[in-house]
């Protein structure tokens, strides 16, 4: 039933990539501060080495996850087959915001392909991977990646983006510092 992993190997890349759907899950120091939990999915995720993982961040309405690291960097992603056999695979470890003005954001750019939202990428130090059954998690049927962050994000164009990040991305809701 549970595995813990010394590194991420080959067949566990495959099958990390093959999942269409990972969760992320941060908290600030503060004991009255909100733990984050947030769903990631599209072609966001990247394993860059058997320590290393990234994936993109994209423009959303908080900045929960890039507040938490900057303030202590604990990050854990969650993968969960939801379809096939059960399985349940957690990479923790500590984060780190690369922003499009960071001297390696280009390099890590061009792991991914074009993403029209794309604000950051947050890049994974891994220090525990550890599987686990999953035997209780329903199977579910993949329907269609969903398209409507890329029209929102396209329609705001570079200019509307900066200025609904400047307004919604500058502050987590416990009020820690977000983008630079």
């Amino acid at each position: 039933m549970g595995k813990v992993y010394d590194r991420i190997t080959p067949e566990l890349q495959a099958w990390l990539g093959r999942q269409r759907m990972f969760t992320v899950a941060t908290a600030p120091l503060a004991a009255e501060g909100h733990v984050n939990c947030s769903p990631k999915g599209g072609d966001t995720f990247r394993v860059l080495g058997p320590h290393e993982v990234a994936y993109a961040d994209l423009t959303g309405s908080g900045i929960e996850t890039v507040a938490h690291l900057r303030e202590n960097g604990r990050i854990v992603l969650m993968f969960c087959a939801y379809e096939g056999a059960p399985q349940i695979v957690r990479l923790h470890g500590r984060g780190e915001i690369v922003e499009p003005a960071a001297a390696d954001f280009a390099a890590l750019r061009a792991h991914f392909p074009a993403l029209v939202g794309l604000r950051s990428i947050i890049r994974v130090r891994v220090t525990r991977i550890a599987d686990s059954c999953g035997f209780a998690v329903p199977q579910y049927e993949f329907v269609a990646p969903r398209d409507v962050l890329d029209r929102y994000s396209e329609k705001l164009g570079p200019a509307g983006l900066a200025e609904y990040r400047a307004k919604k991305n500058r502050t987590s809701i416990d009020g820690l510092p977000g983008l630079s």
